[in-house]
């Protein structure tokens, strides 16, 4: 009876707790139904060399002064659904998706998961984390 009563005397103190506590389970839930797995700068690295993945560079144009992973394909996720015939040739392959820091490439995974492609990589960290590490990058 006591926690009935608490509950409906704190009734908006109950739904904060339930509200942030889905919203600290959506990004592993989102995580899981993406169908884009996360890799780490070594693991993009192996999928290159190994398995002839492919990088695509999600950034918007503006954002390419830094370079972009060498030979990566640029389609900037505003255009993706619009381009991604483009990537159809590739479907076969690996995608390793990235953008500046890794949080719009998990959007474009849902896109291509859509269009029919199944090997979806997300660089964690983006662009940045490559940089980071030390790794080459083209200038464009």
């Amino acid at each position: 009876m006591q926690l009935q009563q608490f509950i409906v005397a704190q009734w908006q103190l109950v739904l904060i707790f339930v509200l942030s506590g889905g919203m600290l389970l959506w990004p592993l839930v989102h995580r899981r139904v993406s169908g884009v797995a996360d890799a780490g700068t070594l693991q993009v690295t192996q999928l290159i060399n190994n398995e002839k993945a492919v990088t695509v560079d999600l950034r918007e144009t503006k954002e390419l002064t830094d370079g972009k992973l060498p030979g990566a394909v640029h389609i900037p996720l505003s255009q993706l659904k619009e381009r991604v015939g483009e990537l159809e040739r590739f479907k076969e392959r690996p995608l390793i998706l990235y953008c500046a820091r890794g949080q719009r490439s998990r959007a474009a995974g849902s896109v291509l998961g859509r269009a029919g492609f199944t090997k979806l990589f997300n660089l964690a960290g983006g662009h940045k984390a490559w940089k980071d590490a030390g790794l080459p990058l083209d200038k464009n």
